[in-house]
């Protein structure tokens, strides 16, 4: 793609941002129908399922640009793509709560504080991964992203087991905060279904279709994102980790505004913390296409994405724990916060990239 003109590169990755767009609401609404009717709720597999779903955008750029040896775009838009998720609990406390409280507030629960600090910990492994050297690699594994797998499935193991009960007042829930059970938006999505006549295997194969343009956009945006970062003279690893990442993330954002709107506001949290626990699992993918060790190839930028996206979430579960009380021009003090950071931390991102 890189002998194309410019306009037409802008083209082709707007279109394939829009595919992913369209294709990622339908992905996350047959998600729903089938983990529903298949009885998958809750359950590992269930949760296996909606992470590698909804990060279908994600898992088809790091394939490619693992196999064209490009890891670097790889890394970045994974780590970039955490800090960027966490930016979509922005835009969700400001377009998508109605009323007085913010996000967090109608939020507020003790597994949604677990979900971040698991994503804080895995973020953990991936700074020291990074260290590691890098010719420690076994049969295509590396310890750094074996033990970020083996964390995520502990992690998970332990949320489903939090999420049905905790040895606190009210199962870890914050009074006055969401009434319906979290998940009751993904029921009334299949009741929606139902009631249309849609049939199981309809929706097994919607999500099939609806998996292969997502992962077909997903190619076209990595290689024509990487054609107009040299067009433009910016480095694949900062397009990765920007408007490469923001692109991606247009699923999560059209799923969590429909969660939100359906006063299911822990989900659309819970949504996007499960989201960015996963992403770094990716690096085991990456590390096997490739046949090289992937995190100690991490650059200072993307060691600095990473403390970016750490610091953001730990305000949001900061958030969920004092639950500020009012919106200040649509959102909470705590969006306002993650705001700021994430707009120095770009800031900081270009100041090194410029240095470098």
């Amino acid at each position: 793609m890189s002998t194309l003109p410019l306009a037409w590169l802008l083209l082709i990755f707007v279109g394939a941002a829009g595919a992913i767009w369209v294709a990622g609401v339908q992905l996350s609404r047959q998600t729903d129908v089938l983990a529903t009717r298949l009885g998958l709720g809750s359950a590992l597999g269930g949760l296996v399922l909606l992470a590698v779903a909804t990060n279908l955008p994600e898992i088809a750029i790091v394939v490619s640009a693992s196999l064209a040896g490009n890891v670097g775009v790889a890394v970045g838009n994974i780590l970039g793509g955490i800090a960027i998720q966490t930016v979509v609990l922005v835009l969700l406390d400001a377009f998508g709560v109605r009323g007085a409280r913010p996000l967090t507030y109608r939020a507020a629960s003790l597994v949604l504080v677990l979900e971040a600090v698991l994503v804080v910990a895995i973020l953990a492994v991936v700074v020291a991964g990074s260290q590691l050297p890098a010719d420690l690699i076994v049969f295509r594994l590396e310890p750094g992203a074996v033990l970020i797998a083996g964390l995520w499935v502990v992690g998970l193991l332990l949320l489903r087991r939090a999420s049905q009960s905790l040895p606190w007042h009210e199962a870890g829930e914050a009074p006055d905060n969401q009434d319906p059970p979290r998940g009751h938006s993904r029921a009334q999505t299949e009741q929606k279904a139902t009631e249309k006549g849609v049939a199981t295997s309809r929706a097994a194969i919607v999500f099939g279709v609806a998996a292969l343009v997502t992962l077909v956009a997903g190619v076209v945006l990595e290689r024509s994102g990487d054609a107009i970062a040299g067009d433009i003279g910016l480095s694949g690893v900062l397009f990765g980790a920007t408007v490469l990442a923001a692109a991606t993330s247009l699923p999560e954002l059209s799923t969590g505004l429909t969660s939100v709107r359906q006063g299911d506001y822990q989900l659309a949290m819970s949504d996007i913390f499960g989201g960015n626990a996963f992403l770094p699992v990716l690096f085991l993918l990456a590390g096997l296409i490739s046949g090289q060790s992937v995190l100690p190839q991490a650059q200072d930028t993307d060691i600095y994405l990473t403390a970016l996206a750490m610091l953001l979430t730990l305000v949001y579960a900061a958030g969920l724990v004092f639950r500020p009380e009012r919106r200040t021009a649509r959102m909470g003090l705590d969006s306002w916060v993650v705001l700021a950071l994430y707009a120095l931390g770009v800031a900081g991102l270009f100041s090194i990239a410029a240095v470098g």
